[in-house]
């Protein structure tokens, strides 16, 4: 048992963390009707990511410009002096959360918030009826659920107590001794790969994918079961080469699945403007059903199953 592994063990009931979103009945995150558990923060900083708020494990302050109405309601609660109507934030800002609880428009979220094991488990238990009758589960995503590791691992323990089905959705970029931990209470890995180039990998994700492809190897080595999550994004991934380099990776993976195809789609480039910050695809638009079909027959070819959507 790793360093890790005894520690976490230690850390079971006290042990909490920070989650940005709890999804019921979800359906596209692993198999049967799903509770996805949205943890925040993560290691990659994926230029087309479609939840920037999972990104930086703090909380965060999201503003709907179009719905302030300009009361002034934030103003006077902020006890700091520093809020400003349809901004995110002024400086000196501590994220109180005071101007969320007084906005009368809904204008103003606070995004993530630190829960117990009990809290969460508590969230996901009321659906195990679901569960059994759809082979549902839970699925663990983000963000990055690795970069919470003793949380992940806790809960992941409680829910193999009640046996319920687990899945973890991972970008990989994890030390091994982490996934090693982990991965005999994880049901199904949804493992999201994103490029083999690295030198294109580190410019498009800001972080080499050396780690990511060795931690797939381990885990398809072990005989986890593993379904591959590609998001094709157009000028990034979706060329001949990045395509076939994808595809003869997947394929050389003994015992993987499946490879689903995730057309990207631009739901996510107005939460930016609710950041504050700047989204620097504006001009990718998502890929046509023809291309997506084109790439899907690339991998068929290879002798992958292959799925096209989550």
């Amino acid at each position: 048992m790793s360093a890790f592994c005894e520690g976490a063990l230690f850390s079971v009931l006290p042990m909490g963390g920070i989650i940005f979103d709890i999804k019921r009945f979800s359906v596209h995150d692993g198999p049967g009707i799903r509770t996805t558990v949205f943890f925040k923060g993560c290691p990659l900083r994926c230029q087309w990511c479609h939840n920037p708020e999972s990104q930086r494990v703090r909380r965060e302050l999201m503003v709907w410009r179009e719905r302030c109405i300009g009361c002034g309601a934030c103003v006077s609660l902020c006890e700091q002096g520093v809020a400003v109507p349809d901004r995110v934030r002024g400086e000196g800002c501590i994220l109180c959360g005071q101007c969320v609880d007084g906005c009368y428009a809904e204008a103003r979220q606070m995004v993530g918030r630190e829960m117990s094991v009990q809290e969460v488990m508590a969230e996901v238990e009321r659906d195990i009826a679901f569960y059994d009758e759809s082979g549902g589960g839970v699925t663990f995503s983000g963000g990055e659920p690795l970069l919470q590791p003793t949380f992940l691992y806790a809960l992941l323990q409680a829910c193999q107590a009640k046996e319920i089905h687990t899945a973890v959705d991972t970008c990989g970029w994890a030390d091994w001794a982490v996934l090693d931990c982990v991965r005999p209470h994880v049901d199904l890995f949804l493992y999201d790969l994103k490029l083999i180039d690295e030198v294109a990998h580190r410019r498009w994700t800001g972080r080499s994918n050396d780690r990511i492809l060795d931690n797939l190897r381990r885990l398809s080595a072990f005989g986890q079961r593993i379904i591959l999550r590609v998001a094709i994004v157009p000028t990034i991934n979706d060329d001949a080469q990045s395509v076939r380099q994808i595809g003869s990776f997947a394929a050389k993976l003994p015992g993987l699945e499946r490879v689903d195809l995730l057309p990207y789609h631009r739901a996510g480039a107005e939460k930016y403007t609710r950041l504050a910050r700047d989204f620097s695809l504006p001009g990718i638009r998502p890929p046509t059903k023809e291309k997506m079909a084109e790439i899907a027959r690339v991998f068929t070819a290879l002798g992958l199953q292959v799925k096209v959507g989550g």
